[in-house]
């Protein structure tokens, strides 16, 4: 399906549009393929076709080709995560613009399916916390599951609207919104959502990005970080939007070095000269996307305090006895109940738990350990696939047919292990938790996640 030209006639004086180039690379339709690895799980597996790095990102690789990723059992185990190349240089613009190594209050506010959630959690400190939102209950679903997959204990999974995260005054030292667009950028890899663009789209989308700015921006402290970004070519969702920041809020706009070679278009607004980077796919290769980063003019900072009486409790010397063989040795979280479920969430982040808790609707907090039963604990699918779990707990490799059979929720076949709760791995990596049992084994992969296509 072609280009639609009033796209074409819209974006004709933006600067880097080449229109001969635009429309080939459109016609031509390559597939460009980009992974970005966890640092806190493996090295780069030796099983991805790997060509050469992202040039702006320190663990992204594009693939020679696309493989059936479904069908690989490090993507289930979180060892790496497929992320559009462009958008992962938000990396670039936090690192260049804010010390990371500091602890760090940062909100991700439009964050389903979690790729710029997994890579804001490859940036930050361990100390840091990582709120990660999604209004739309069946995509803030797919951010939980991507997040438990990634294995971090610093990040809260929140479904709520934006107008809630403003009544945290003050609290975010930055905050990304990567705002839902009307998508130009993403014609070469989803042609049907050429079929959905319209000029009344763009204008749509305008208004719903100034929207949720508007709600979220009160959350931003003085002298924090605001990074905007779309996947649209549109200077009313780009550029537009940047003066309008401006106008609103007390913001400077931040200017991020990029390398020639990179391919990448910096350009400024046209009322206040907002930087913004521009990715064209005849100049680099990735989508389109937008990308731009504004500082909140310093002030006085409101205090959010966390309540007095909280849903949490703090786990007992008890329970916390059953829990803790099941952990590292050496950790720095604290043990939480809510109801009969547990979790663990970095110590020093106490206060900031509580105070989400008390403020948005929490869908996951840090990482699920499971329930107590009798005097033994039912493990969670999200202890398995953590960084938390004890590296002596009993553990099962499976080859790569049998990992797919556990991922599937079949019966699997093991050598002898003594009973009780196992881990299933792969490669050295946890897949999740079978219970051995003196005539079977039970497989307790997630039943809502399990494979359901065909292995081939």
């Amino acid at each position: 399906m072609p280009i639609p030209q009033t796209l074409i006639d819209s974006i004709a004086g933006v600067k880097g549009f080449d229109k001969e180039a635009f429309i080939a690379v459109h016609e031509h339709g390559e597939q460009v393929t980009s992974v970005r690895f966890n640092p806190m799980k493996a090295p780069v597996p030796a099983g991805l076709p790997l060509a050469e790095k992202v040039p702006w990102a320190s663990h992204g690789y594009y693939l020679t080709e696309r493989p059936a990723f479904i069908f690989d059992p490090l993507i289930h185990a979180g060892v790496y995560y497929v992320q559009e190349a462009s958008s992962m240089f938000l990396e670039q613009v936090l690192t260049q613009c804010i010390d990371c190594a500091q602890p760090l209050r940062v909100l991700d506010g439009c964050a389903a399916p979690g790729g710029k959630t997994t890579l804001l959690q490859s940036l930050i400190s361990s100390d840091s916390l990582l709120v990660s939102n999604e209004v739309i209950k069946s995509r803030a679903a797919i951010l939980e599951e991507n997040c438990i997959k990634w294995g971090a204990s610093n990040i809260i999974v929140t479904n709520t609207d934006p107008a809630a995260l403003g009544r945290l005054e003050h609290f975010f030292d930055v905050i990304v919104v990567d705002a839902p667009c009307s998508g130009s950028g993403l014609f070469r890899r989803e042609p049907e959502a050429i079929q959905e663009w319209s000029e009344q789209t763009v204008q749509l989308c305008h208004q719903r990005q100034q929207r949720i700015l508007a709600d979220v921006a009160p959350a931003l402290k003085p002298g924090g970080l605001l990074i905007y970004s779309t996947c649209s070519y549109s200077r009313e969702e780009d550029e537009d939007i940047a003066d309008w920041l401006m106008e609103t809020f007390a913001l400077e706009s931040l200017p991020v070095s990029i390398e020639p070679g990179w391919g990448i278009v910096e350009v400024q607004s046209e009322r206040h000269k907002a930087f913004g980077y521009r990715f064209f796919p005849d100049k680099i290769k990735g989508e389109g996307f937008f990308i731009s980063c504004f500082r909140r003019q310093p002030g006085n900072v409101a205090t959010v305090k966390p309540p007095k009486r909280s849903l949490l409790q703090k786990l007992s010397k008890n329970d916390t006895a059953i829990v803790q063989p099941w952990l590292q040795a050496h950790n720095t979280v604290q043990l939480w109940k809510q109801n009969d479920m547990l979790f663990a969430f970095p110590a020093v982040l106490e206060k900031e738990l509580l105070t989400i808790v008390d403020n948005l609707y929490v869908k996951q907090a840090g990482t699920v350990l499971g329930k107590i039963a009798g005097k033994d604990l039912v493990p969670d699918h999200a202890l398995a696939l953590s960084t938390l779990v004890n590296k002596e707990t009993v553990g099962v490799s499976l080859k790569k047919d049998e990992a797919i059979q556990y991922l599937r929720k079949e019966e699997v076949t093991i050598p002898a292990v003594p009973k009780g709760w196992t881990l299933v791995q792969y490669e050295g990596q946890n897949l999740g938790w079978i219970k051995v049992l003196p005539n079977r084994v039970n497989n307790y992969y997630p039943a809502n996640w399990r494979i359901l296509k065909t292995y081939i």
